[in-house]
């Protein structure tokens, strides 16, 4: 495949006289379609950072979790997850209506692990998928053009202490995080309304 290095990547490392290296790197690990042992590193993941740039080159970086598996690997080329419930502004996702390119960043911490996949996303609000994650709003999916491990070498080493109780869950009714209650006036109708008919503690 063709990866294209930018005129300033390829600057600095003419700089540092690591061109060579570069280009070592990248043909010995970069590919476009996940492998068994991608899909199996991905698919136990509970959380990936997404990257994406809207229609006026604004950015966003923005972290996702769920429960470990929360990411599907649909097939060699796609990848899916869901999208929750948030604070309503949408800019990852309206990024992805606008351009559809994004980079996702995934960590194994106790492993001190991580991959890369850049690709461009597609969101569907009747995605078939959408009933396999409770309280989905749509679901995203993502053509992927790039995967590559990224070097671990300054990654932390971390052991996960708990799951969020926001992530939403088949056996429970996930709770509303505190910070909504200083916005109840401007909370979508749906949730204003499930909120007032809940009991007051």
């Amino acid at each position: 495949m063709a990866f294209v290095q930018g005129d300033g990547a390829r600057d600095i490392q003419d700089r540092f006289d690591s061109r060579r290296l570069a280009d070592a790197i990248t043909s010995r690990t970069l590919h476009e379609t996940l492998s068994e042992s991608d899909r199996a590193f991905v698919e136990r993941m509970d959380m990936f950072f997404l990257a994406t740039q809207g229609a006026d080159g604004g950015l966003d970086c923005s972290y996702k979790g769920g429960q470990p598996g929360f990411i599907r690997v649909v097939d060699e080329r796609t990848l899916a997850f869901p999208h929750y419930d948030g604070n309503g502004q949408f800019m990852s996702t309206g990024n992805i209506l606008e351009t559809g390119k994004v980079g996702m960043l995934f960590i194994d911490w106790p492993t001190q692990w991580r991959m890369r996949v850049n690709g461009t996303a597609t969101i569907d609000f009747d995605d078939p998928l959408k009933t396999e994650w409770p309280e989905a709003q749509f679901v995203v999916r993502v053509h992927t053009e790039e995967v590559f491990p990224n070097c671990p070498r300054y990654v932390h080493k971390m052991e996960l202490v708990e799951h969020s109780v926001f992530v939403p869950k088949e056996e429970c009714a996930t709770p509303d995080p505190d910070w909504k209650r200083y916005f109840e006036d401007d909370l979508p109708e749906a949730q204003r309304q499930r909120r007032a008919s809940q009991p007051k503690e």
